[in-house]
This record gives structure tokens, sequence and C-alpha cells, in this order.
């Protein structure tokens, strides 16, 4: 059942192969459940492999469109879920990282959990930022710029960032009233 909050919304979840499934997949229901659209972008069409706990496979999710096809403009927000080698792949990418840094410069919500703030220091948008994230991250956080805290969910302007999937409740939540504030 829809609560039609975030009717007319489209939401753009970048991801590749080594995502956290439930880091895509819960977000996602969250929109559709809330009555907004999801789109996942890639670096490759077709499918993408998921995980569980970065190391055990979990499934696969369809690709809709490449990220270097997308526009910002036709998004209201972005998710970018975590998983180690996701958010590896996605850091290394031009396409990817451009997409991040006009996402967050356009002031549009930008929801980053896990491994995936990498995106937003390859990006060069963590500098003078509030940030959490998963553990072994935070000294990169930190070395660009950002300050990092331990918190479930940290809101700071457009970016909202979580440290793991224990905390997608809080995650979710942020999301849809960040969307529903636009």
């Amino acid at each position: 059942m829809t609560d039609n909050t975030l009717t007319s919304r489209k939401i753009a979840i970048l991801a590749t192969d080594g995502v956290e499934r439930a880091e895509l997949a819960e977000p996602r229901r969250a929109i559709d459940e809330a009555g907004g659209t999801t789109e996942l972008l890639s670096l490759q069409t077709g499918e993408i492999s998921a995980r569980e706990h970065d190391l055990e496979p979990a499934g696969s999710f369809t690709v809709q469109r490449l990220v270097k096809d997308a526009t910002v403009d036709e998004f209201d927000a972005l998710i970018v879920p975590g998983g180690t080698v996701n958010a590896d792949k996605l850091r290394s990418d031009g396409d990817a990282v451009g997409f991040v840094r006009e996402f967050v410069n356009s002031g549009r919500p930008v929801a980053v959990i896990c491994h995936g703030p990498w995106t937003l220091v390859e990006a060069g948008v963590a500098k003078g930022r509030t940030l959490t994230s998963y553990p072994s991250l935070r000294t990169d956080l930190r070395n660009a710029g950002a300050t990092v805290v331990d918190e479930e969910v940290v809101v700071d302007g457009n970016l909202i960032t979580s440290r793991n999937p224990d905390d997608l409740p809080a995650f979710n939540a942020a999301i849809i009233t960040a969307l529903a504030r636009q």
C-alpha cells in the first residue's frame, strides 16, 4: 500500500556489481511504498550482481539505464548504496563520479550509505561536510576534509549518510522526509 507522499518524485539509484543487496532494495521499497519511482543507473547494461555482507552472492538487479546517459535534472534525488566492490567501482568511473558531483552541487537530496561515501570523496564534495560511513572509510572522509561522526543517520544540508544495513530504517526515513519537503 502506498501513502502517495512522494507521488511524482523520481529517484536515481546508482550502483554496479558488488552492491549490498539490502542497501539498494530497502530504500527502493520505501520509496515505492511512499508513491515515488526509482531508476537504477549503472556502469553497464543488463544486470548487476548483488552481495550480502560483501561476500555472499545475493541475486541481481536489472539496470534501467547507463549513468552516462542520465542527467541530474531528470531526478529529484540520488541514492548511492554501499558494498565495498560497488563503491570502489563507482569511484573509479568518471561518469559516475561526475554524476555524483553534479547531483550534490545541484542541492537535491543525495543519500549515501556504508561504503558509498567513497564516491563523495572522489567527487570532491566531502570537504566541510559532516558525514558518517562504514568505519573503514572514516579516515578517507577525514582526509577529504569531512567531519566524521558515528551516528545511524547524518543529514548535512542535502547530504544524507548512514553507516551500514542496520541503519536502513533511519536512512530510509531521512530520504522520505527530505523528498517530502521538496
